[in-house]
């Protein structure tokens, strides 16, 4: 007996012995040959599994015999899938490779910059958001990218107008009109086609978004003293993608929209056509609307052609056509009266066709050449104002980039013209005006080291009746192996006169006199910024770390400010003060499984002075702090928390804006062919109305105040999703 206990007791240890199978692996960077650290490496359908340390080396333990598949996957790379054999008779010690993920937020190659190094590679500071954080937030709105653009620090999107929701954006705490909004490269939302440029622009077939913050316009010329924001649209590949979205909120609006995008051979298309539309909603009993009453149809086809490998074709179209009504709620829905009659009409129309031809030669060198074509109609029809205007506006260019070595320089030159004539429809003067800017520039990328990188340009724009605007750049970059760097940079900028800013939407241009070469000049500015980012791994690589500081400053002379006359008219006027913003913006995310932990805090002091006289920029928060709590699992689910504070705000008649906290949740269950989601937006139900007044005067003719909080309140949306 005793002889077979020990002969079981032998076999089982031997089983057990079999079963315990090890397995160290090195993770390294494919193209770089790095380790890396905190990549997870599971085995399938085991809870075996474990985190690659600092050196990239992961130990697995415990592996079964016979065929076992292990699946490595860390944020920027691509996932990965090994099928092994044990007992394995290879070195105890493997090593495999990862390849980077193009949609990684790290890792994808910028176009912003007109360079063809990757993020990480370049000494310009830019931020990217990617497709599946544009995926998320369409979640929350699909029908325009301000949701995109308002969660991240930094940036503000502000409603200009209480009647008809257009909404610009704040970066650093500069006046929208500083910012300068790109698709693909292509100026589409400048001067009066900026109007409701947000809330015009759905996201479904954006690929990417990438900011640049701070003085850009030696890239693209004026208009991006605070900065600049480049939509980047899908391109097509072999693979065929064909995406529906379908939503509904809680606020009577609905939207419907599908993506198409397929490559064949040479040829290739990406088709977008959308729906949005939304009833007047106005929460609480209020007045007046906090969304407008709007329908809007949207399409976008786009063709791809590759006649060979070295030349690319890329011809588009973008439509829109939308009317949006807002105002007295009762006179919206069909009950008005003497009393109940302010509103406000938009009725506008934007037609695009832009051309791209790229051509490749063997010295590593590419050529260039493209052209938009704009035209923007817009009329606002109010109670006791109507405004007709159409923008007619191109925009040429050609650069030539060549890399050799360590050097990349681009140069180049391009024209910009923007034409702009208002129907006569009254007794004050027409705002007519034509702007044609031509511009050069050359830029220099050099690799000092593997931890320097030094980046220069100079541009040079001479604009039809305001001069000359040189505007020199300088930016620098350090590496300190895979998990430190720090960027610095400034340059000069300016922008154009116009009548078309905040304030001036806010009173739908009545009254508001023309800009005038001989009374009016360039806004000039200079400014600069220093970032500095780690990353790191804690408990083994189980928990990713990372932080960005930055800091930054920018000065506007000669602003134009809007006046007001004794004659109950507007007039915009260079004003001898100046216009500073400075601050920092502090980001950290943090990793643990299946969660993902961002937190943000921005502190910006932006002000007029002139003389030792101080006076607080409107509308702009001193301290705002942003937190979003994310669990995920891979093709399966995707829930969300997020909260936000808004610091008080000083207001143009001197008062100062309260404080407010929004908070959202956002749910959304994913399978193979279609997903569903449901999503809450401001749950605490802050909205201005209910803590502070949003117009003077009577509800018959109301002179409307600064908005500095949401209108609409809390708001809940849910939808479906389909990938076929």
């Amino acid at each position: 007996m005793k002889q077979i206990i020990l002969l079981v007791a032998i076999l089982l240890s031997f089983a057990a012995a079999r079963a315990g199978n090890n397995l160290w692996v090195f993770v390294k960077d494919e193209k770089t040959n790095e380790p890396l650290a905190g990549v997870i490496a599971n085995v399938m359908n085991t809870t075996i599994g474990n985190a690659s340390n600092g050196r990239g080396l992961v130990f697995l333990s415990g592996l079964p015999d016979g065929k076992v598949v292990v699946h490595y996957q860390v944020m920027g790379y691509k996932e990965r899938y090994d099928t092994l054999s044990f007992p394995f008779y290879k070195k105890d010690t493997s090593t495999v490779f990862l390849e980077l993920d193009e949609e990684g937020l790290e890792e994808v190659t910028v176009s912003t910059t007109r360079s063809s190094r990757t993020i990480q590679d370049v000494a310009t500071r830019i931020e990217l958001i990617g497709g599946e954080e544009l995926d998320e937030k369409a979640n929350m709105k699909p029908g325009d990218i301000k949701m995109i653009l308002s969660e991240s620090t930094g940036i503000q999107t502000l409603q200009t107008s209480a009647t008809s929701g257009n909404a610009s954006i704040r970066v650093q705490g500069m006046d929208g009109r500083y910012t300068q909004v790109l698709k693909d490269g292509y100026p589409l939302f400048a001067g009066f086609s900026g109007g409701l440029g947000l809330m015009q622009t759905p996201p479904l077939d954006l690929k990417r978004v990438e900011i640049i913050k701070g003085a850009s316009s030696t890239l693209y010329g004026g208009g991006a003293i605070a900065g600049l924001v480049n939509l980047i649209s899908k391109t097509p590949s072999k693979t065929q993608e064909l995406r529906f979205l379908i939503n509904g909120t809680s606020a009577g609006g609905a939207d419907a929209s599908g993506y198409f995008s397929k490559l064949w051979g040479k040829a290739g298309i990406t088709l977008y056509g959308a729906f949005n539309g939304n009833m007047a909603y106005a929460p609480g009993n209020t007045t007046f609307t906090a969304i407008p009453e709007f329908k809007r149809y949207t399409f976008n086809p786009k063709f791809f052609w590759y006649p060979n490998k070295n030349t690319d074709v890329i011809i588009g179209v973008n439509g829109m056509y939308e009317n949006r009504i807002g105002g007295d709620i009762q006179y919206i829905q069909g009950h008005g009266d003497s009393t109940h009659a302010y509103h406000e009409d938009n009725a506008t129309e934007r037609i695009n066709g832009t051309i791209e031809v790229r051509r490749r030669f063997d010295n590593n060198g590419s050529l260039t050449v493209k052209n938009s074509i704009d035209h923007f109609n817009r009329i606002i029809s109010a109670s006791d104002n109507t405004f007709d205007g159409t923008q007619t506006a191109s925009f040429t260019e050609a650069n030539y980039a060549i890399r050799k070595n360590k050097m990349e320089w681009i140069a180049g030159g391009n024209v910009f013209t923007d034409a702009f004539k208002e129907k006569a429809l009254g007794i004050s003067p027409l705002r007519n005006y034509q702007i044609s800017t031509f511009g050069a520039f050359i830029q220099n990328t050099w690799d000092i080291s593997k931890k320097w990188v030094l980046e220069t340009g100079f541009r040079g724009d001479y604009v039809n009746q305001y001069g000359f605007a040189p505007l020199p750049k300088i930016s620098i970059l350090y590496k300190h192996g895979a998990g430190f760097s720090s960027r610095l940079g400034g340059g000069l900028g300016y922008k154009a006169p116009t009548i078309f800013t905040e304030e001036s939407e806010r009173m739908s241009y009545k009254n508001v006199l023309p800009v005038k070469p001989d009374s009016n000049k360039l806004e000039r500015s200079y400014g600069g910024n220093w970032d500095v980012n780690y990353k790191t791994t804690f408990a083994k690589g189980r928990i990713t770390f990372s932080v960005n500081e930055l800091i930054f400053f920018t000065s506007i002379s000669d602003p134009l400010i809007l006046t007001p006359l004794y004659n109950n008219q507007y007039r915009f006027e260079n004003s001898p003060a100046k216009i500073e913003s400075k601050g920092s913006e502090t980001n950290v995310k943090i990793g643990y499984k299946h969660f993902k932990l961002f937190l943000g805090y921005t502190y910006t002091h932006s002000h007029k002075h002139n003389q030792g006289v101080f006076v607080e920029t409107p509308l702009t928060p001193r301290h705002h702090t942003n937190s979003v709590l994310m669990y995920e699992i891979d093709g399966k689910w995707k829930i969300g928390a997020e909260a936000y504070y808004y610091g008080p705000q000083h207001l143009s008649d001197g008062l100062t804006g309260k404080e407010y906290v929004l908070c959202g949740f956002m749910m959304e269950r994913i399978w193979k062919k279609c997903s569903v989601y449901i999503n809450f937006e401001n749950m605490l139900d802050s909205r201005q109305t209910r803590f502070d007044s949003i117009y003077s005067g009577t509800i018959t003719n109301p002179l409307f105040r600064d908005i500095y909080a949401p209108l609409d309140g809390f708001i809940f949306n849910g939808g479906l999703k389909l990938s076929l």
